[in-house]
């Protein structure tokens, strides 16, 4: 398959939402085509997949290098490894999944056309920044994302959209300043190994390449700081999560399964892909604080769900709690950790979006999600309620179910960290983690049993409204739930594809086999300087 393939993926869904634009205002056509237009771009992630060399996961394929911006050193490069290639497929699966369930589910105000315009564009956004190969590239469709998802909740949101729609742009805007300050800085500081000349290049293999070499220690660890608020404040990490909860309650369903599904995946995917194979010196060094901001997301997300009583805020904030799991198999900075986080990553994102979607249902159906007027589930919709309890289950981490191994690798990690960190301290983390599955298991059946279990509260007693799940809803659920279980008993099938990625990651600019210690000095000489 040619390099075509990238750009085809990418690009569908911008064109489509362009003639979209150019449509007349009829609902039901803007339904069949955003729908038939993900589904173009479903079938081309479905082609990669099948045509995809596995046995070169570790190594970029269909490979796109044309100018761009020649003024600034910009290039149109893409490609995808195995580290890419689960992101990209979760997202072109969850997307007409999303447009399927809009069908009955468009939100207040009407404005059908716009709502599926926006939503077409975000996925341009979100499946150009894992296939982007060119930091300026990277950064351009980072922040595509950004417009979208803030109009979708300040339009169509709830009661306190405006708030948190502008708390959304402002937190993320800023991250993505610092992260830009630091792309800038590495295009000016960054040197060839060999010769010693300043590479000026934004080219995301070469920085790789060079790993930081000829950046002073102190100017690393500058670089790296701006670059892990920009992510961190997309992922989000404790203390940047405080929009995250506003975001989510105040977004529509769609808005808020695509938040929870990929968009907050973009901040980790930056974390490995970027921050630590260039970095690798200032990644040792930031590694403590990274992991001691994970496991204090991880109790503080959990305490915070227990502190709620509104469905979709907990759920919020449930987010925060397995994106600390995620960061902290990150900040391990072993071949282990970050597989672990990328199969968290893939899990959360069907895990939370599913939840998000019941959530969104139960709010069609009772007109509330205050969890203490909620009950009787399981009696009035019971398979809506079975369905609620088997997504609980999986993000708690019941073995068998996905969840699980988004979890346990993670906090198992932390048990030996790369040559370098602190052991001691990261199994003090590693400890903490495992008391946050304990108060995740807490959160969720509590939730359980005060929305699904007992007697329907009297004034949803004879509501009409409160029906069983729709075909429209098992046609949307139903891959999730599937793909859910399936991880959950063959996770080989993600970590087989990612593990040749990172371990090629590690090795070309952390020098795995040593770990971290000394890296500036080993990356030069394996490079011939």
């Amino acid at each position: 398959m040619d390099s075509w393939i990238l750009t085809a993926v990418t690009f569908v869904p911008l064109l489509g939402a362009v003639i979209a634009m150019a449509m007349p205002n009829d609902d039901e056509l803007h339904k069949r085509w955003a729908l038939a237009v993900s589904l173009v771009a479903f079938g081309l992630g479905i082609a990669m997949l099948f045509d995809f060399n596995y046995d070169q996961a570790g190594q970029l394929q269909w490979v796109v290098d044309e100018p761009w911006i020649d003024v600034i050193g910009a290039g149109y490069t893409l490609g995808v490894d195995g580290m890419s290639l689960p992101l990209i497929a979760l997202t072109v699966l969850v997307m007409p999944l999303v447009f399927l369930y809009s069908w009955s589910h468009i939100p207040s105000p009407g404005n059908t056309k716009s709502f599926l315009i926006l939503m077409l564009i975000l996925e341009t956004g979100m499946i150009g920044t894992f296939v982007a190969q060119d930091l300026i590239l990277f950064f351009v469709f980072f922040e595509v994302v950004l417009l979208p998802m803030f109009f979708m909740i300040a339009v169509w949101g709830g009661d306190d959209r405006r708030y948190a729609s502008l708390k959304f742009f402002l937190y993320t805007l800023f991250g993505s300043a610092l992260m830009l300050l630091g792309f800038l800085a590495l295009f000016f500081l960054a040197k060839d190994p060999v010769t010693g000349e300043f590479l000026r290049t934004f080219d995301m293999r070469e920085l790789t390449d060079t790993a930081g070499a000829g950046i002073a220690r102190s100017s690393q660890l500058l670089i790296f700081g701006g670059m892990f608020i920009g992510f961190g404040v997309k992922v989000p990490m404790f203390p940047f999560h405080t929009w995250l909860p506003d975001a989510h309650t105040q977004a529509p369903t769609q808005g808020s399964v695509i938040l929870a599904a990929v968009l907050l995946k973009l901040g980790t995917y930056g974390f490995i892909r970027i921050s630590i194979p260039m970095l690798p010196e200032a990644a040792e060094a930031w590694a403590p604080v990274i992991g001691l901001l994970a496991v204090i997301g991880i109790i503080y997300g959990a305490l915070g769900c227990l502190a709620q009583t509104d469905m979709k805020r907990l759920i919020a904030f449930s987010s925060v709690a397995h994106m600390g799991f995620v960061m902290l198999g990150i900040s391990t900075l072993t071949d282990f950790g970050i597989n672990a986080a990328i199969f968290g990553m893939v899990a959360h994102g069907l895990i939370t979006g599913m939840l998000f979607f019941i959530a969104g249902s139960v709010k069609d159906r009772y007109h509330t999600l205050e969890i203490g007027r909620l009950g009787g589930m399981l009696i009035q919709a019971p398979r809506l309620g079975w369905i609620l309890g088997f997504t609980s289950m999986a993000s708690l981490g019941l073995p068998g179910l996905a969840g699980f191994w988004g979890e346990f690798p993670a906090i198992l990690s932390a048990y030996q960290p790369a040559n370098g960190l602190p052991v001691e301290t990261f199994r003090g983390y590693m400890v903490v983690a495992a008391v946050g599955t304990v108060l995740a298991a807490g959160y969720l059946l509590w939730l359980l049993q005060r929305t699904a279990m007992g007697e329907p509260p009297e004034e949803f007693a004879n509501d009409p409204e409160i029906v069983d799940v729709t075909p429209l809803e098992w046609v949307s659920w139903t891959p999730f739930l599937l793909l859910i279980v399936l991880f959950g008993v063959a996770p080989g099938l993600i970590f087989e594809v990612t593990d040749p990625a990172v371990v090629e990651s590690l090795n070309n600019c952390l020098q795995f086999e040593n770990g971290c210690d000394g890296v500036a000095d080993a990356t030069t000489a394996a490079l011939g300087g």
